[in-house]
């Protein structure tokens, strides 16, 4: 019941209304727990923002156990007492992440993330290394990660340094716009690759290698802490919004029966400002990250640009990464305002919820 009414409010629905609401579809195992003075009167919104938090975990969070597990409760008979089920404390969500953890599935998604940053053309060896790992037993995976990786790493850049025909094509110019890598890209781990390709000691093999892969790699991790940093917050905000709104509920039920009318309406009043108060800040924190996705979209449309039209060779390595990475976050700028939008839908209830008791 508590994480019924939580489904309710996220999309702004009404807990309780002055008149009768449609009576709830047979079948639908979410409306039938609701009191028939509290069912919303548009059934099949109602689960809305809960499918499409899943949704987004199914096709993007960076754990293949996450994804997989949240696109079967999506596809659950169950329907959205399956997808509560699954983002509940304890519940499928919790229990994909702990699978991910597991040494196996680490060094699969290293394989699985050097294979998509090392292109054949610019680094054949660790591509080719990194396709047989990642098709492989998981003793293949983890001697990749082991020994693999740098041994291929080794050899492309022994190939390079014994064909004749391979000009190194780093320039001045191309070090300048490392080095402001280095020092203001928003990605902390880009500017770590950018900083490895500039350390002491460091040739322009290295700087090259930085616009062969670094650049790329940084850019996915980058995008992957990214995700995953919000896919855990976001969980406990909804865990925390659960508990807020039973309470509310609860409160709102008691002063039906209570002696004292004015406590029990003072009590429920301050629960509902509880419910703002997360919104609020849930609605803030998403706009932090509304901004955050921003920046990082337009630094790479405005990398993707340079390396369209610029004429220097080396720029073109890192084309195909700074389109993806430009839609990448593209789509994650648009999901947060989606996700702003609905904390905000939220944040308004809650009030108007709170100013109905005030009195």
């Amino acid at each position: 019941m508590k994480r019924l009414l939580v489904t309710a409010v996220l999309l702004g629905l009404p807990l309780a209304t002055s008149t009768p609401a449609q009576a709830a579809p047979e079948g639908h195992a979410l409306l039938r727990a609701f009191p028939i003075e509290q069912r919303p009167s548009n059934p099949e919104a109602m689960a809305t923002e809960l499918r499409e938090r899943v949704l987004y975990l199914a096709k993007w969070h960076p754990s293949a156990e996450v994804r997989v597990s949240a696109w079967n409760a999506l596809r659950n008979s169950h329907g959205e007492v399956a997808i509560e089920e699954w983002l509940a404390l304890g519940g499928g969500f919790d229990a994909a992440k702990q699978r991910a953890r597991d040494t196996r599935s680490r060094n699969r998604a290293f394989c699985e993330r050097v294979l998509r940053t090392h292109t054949a053309e610019f680094s054949p060896q660790v591509h080719a290394a990194a396709e047989r790992a990642a098709n492989g037993t998981a003793a293949d995976q983890a001697a990749f990660v082991k020994s693999g990786y740098a041994d291929a790493q080794r050899r492309d850049r022994a190939a390079k340094d014994a064909d004749e025909r391979h000009v190194r094509e780093v320039t001045a110019a191309s070090k300048d716009f490392v080095r402001e890598i280095a020092e203001h890209d928003p990605g902390e781990q880009v500017r770590v690759a950018a900083q490895w390709a500039l350390r002491p000691g460091a040739m322009d093999a290295d700087v090259e290698e930085f616009f062969d892969y670094g650049w790329a790699s940084g850019a996915a991790l980058d995008l992957e802490a990214y995700r995953l940093r919000v896919a855990d917050a976001e969980v406990e905000r909804h865990r925390a919004l659960l508990r807020l709104v039973a309470a509310a509920a609860e409160a709102d039920e008691a002063l039906k029966t209570s002696a004292d009318v004015a406590k029990a309406r003072a009590a429920a009043e301050r629960a509902w400002q509880d419910v703002a108060r997360h919104a609020d800040a849930a609605r803030k924190a998403w706009t932090a990250e509304q901004d955050l996705a921003a920046s990082q979209a337009g630094n790479w449309r405005e990398i993707a640009r340079l390396s369209a039209e610029g004429s220097e060779a080396l720029w073109k390595r890192i084309s195909g990464a700074a389109g993806s990475s430009r839609d990448a976050w593209t789509a994650e700028q648009a999901e947060a305002a989606r996700t702003v939008e609905s904390w905000k839908k939220l944040l308004e209830e809650a009030e108007a919820n709170s100013a109905r008791l005030h009195t």
